[in-house]
C-alpha cells in the first residue's frame, strides 16, 4: 500500500502576505491621516444669512453655515466645522515648495 500526499503550495499565504504588503505601502504613499477630517472651531465673517443660518467665510476660505445664528453681514462669529487635516498642517505648502524646485 503506497500513501501519497498531494502538497499544495502556500496559497492563502502568499495571498495574505502580499496583502499585508500592499496595505502597508498604501498606508505610507497615500496618507490617510492627510485626508481624515479635522474638527476646527475659529472666528469666521458672517458674509449671508439664510433661511437655514448664518454663512460664514473661515481663513482656511471654507464657507461655513452657523444654523440658529441671529447675526447680521459683516459681524465674526464662532464656528466649528470639519476640514481635511491637509488643510491645516501644511501638507499642500510643502507639495509647493517641492514643485517649485522642479519647475524650471
Amino acid at each position: 500500500m503506497q500513501q501519497t500526499k498531494n502538497q499544495k503550495t502556500p496559497q492563502l499565504k502568499f495571498v495574505a502576505i502580499l496583502a499585508v504588503a500592499i496595505s502597508v505601502t498604501l498606508v505610507f504613499t497615500i496618507t490617510p491621516w492627510n485626508i481624515i477630517p479635522t474638527s476646527v472651531t475659529e472666528d469666521v465673517t458672517v458674509i449671508a444669512v439664510t433661511n437655514y443660518g448664518c454663512v460664514g467665510e473661515s481663513d482656511v476660505g471654507r464657507s461655513v453655515v452657523v444654523p440658529n445664528c441671529s447675526a447680521s453681514v459683516g459681524d465674526t462669529i464662532s464656528a466649528t466645522f470639519n476640514v481635511p487635516a491637509m488643510e491645516i498642517n501644511g501638507y499642500y505648502d510643502r507639495i509647493e515648495d517641492k514643485l517649485e524646485t522642479v519647475i524650471p
